[in-house]
């Protein structure tokens, strides 16, 4: 049973969460060899604010996006 974590900013649309979940299952299962039943897709959207990346915290670093 592959589990998929998705870890990204928040700010995508239900459907381009749909589309990002609906091509990863069909991936993996080919990959794998594994039914797409047996695909878990956890996405989970994290603020800018509670990311960093170079000693920053994101919303710093990018303010505008």
């Amino acid at each position: 049973m592959p589990i998929i974590k998705v870890e990204m900013w928040e700010g995508r649309t239900l459907e381009q969460k749909r589309e990002l979940v609906e091509v990863l299952t069909k991936e993996t299962a080919r990959i794998a060899g594994c039914s797409m039943e047996s695909i878990y897709i956890i996405i989970e959207d994290v603020k800018m604010e509670n990311w960093g990346a170079g000693g920053k915290l994101c919303s710093d670093k990018y303010p505008n996006q």
